[in-house]
């Protein structure tokens, strides 16, 4: 087999959420492949940490970052422009930026509920339509890459405003898909379990759910970002052409097991 069908050696990426957790991980695994990313992030500080780290790995002109705050839709399209016009092209797009908010569902205050769903699932929505009316102009395809979540197929107490917008990132994988496979542009999405990132830190931090996650999950321990390295590349390189509308769980063995 010829294994330059996983390399990504001249694709472009755009990567939001791409200056800390799952995010970077998928970044550096790019960058790893051969393409030159675009992060994007609400922190100023955090995205340039995260670039030094990805030009280390790929040199100067691996990474730049441009800094959004996704629950402002309005300015997704702007973000886009300027993406696309410092990478001559954005060819690859993961959606991977995410908030929470933990609380039972009766005592979620609405805004918090509108919050999570406006950066979870419709600033995804958003930059993926900017994304393919842009590959669609040019008659080049494309891959897109959604973060969804063990909250795309259960849920846990305290989670409902996650799960909702989990949910319609699984359910949007598979529209967008069917919607654009005509003009060659791929959608797909990845799963992750119990990850140890920014977000999960005060999970981590709890001893009780710590030991829980490390028993419930066959595999034995958290995850880490390094593990969404090589499935991103596959999923968005050419050594998945034909794989659309699917969603790989990268979770430890969770959903195999109760």
């Amino acid at each position: 087999m010829d294994l330059s069908i996983f390399s990504l050696a001249g694709k472009t990426a755009l990567v939001t959420g791409g200056n800390s957790g799952i995010g970077l991980g998928i970044a550096r695994g790019f960058v790893k492949a051969g393409a030159r990313v675009a992060i994007c992030g609400r922190s100023e500080a955090k995205c340039a940490d995260a670039v030094a780290d990805l030009r280390a790995i790929g040199g100067e002109e691996a990474a730049q970052a441009l800094t959004c705050d996704l629950a402002d839709t309005d300015s997704i399209p702007a973000l886009f422009d300027a993406a696309s016009s410092a990478l001559g092209g954005v060819e690859i797009l993961v959606n991977s930026a995410g908030i929470t908010t933990r609380s039972r569902a009766d005592l979620t205050p609405l805004d918090q509920y509108e919050r999570v769903l406006r950066v979870n699932l419709t600033a995804p929505y958003v930059l993926s339509q900017c994304f393919a009316r842009a590959r669609i102009a040019s008659n080049q395809p494309g891959s897109i890459l959604m973060l969804a979540s063990l909250m795309s197929e259960a849920s846990r107490p305290t989670t409902s405003a996650y799960t909702a917008s989990k949910g319609g990132i699984r359910q949007l994988v598979r529209a967008l898909a069917v919607d654009w496979a005509p003009f060659g542009i791929r959608v797909n999405g990845i799963g992750p379990g119990f990850i140890h990132t920014p977000m999960n830190q005060v999970l981590v931090d709890n001893p009780e759910f710590d030991a829980w996650v490390k028993k419930r999950a066959p595999l034995g321990r958290w995850g880490t970002p390094q593990d969404f390295e090589g499935i991103a590349v596959f999923l968005a390189s050419d050594a998945s052409q034909f794989m659309t509308g699917q969603i790989v769980y990268v979770d430890g063995g969770w959903l195999s097991t109760f």
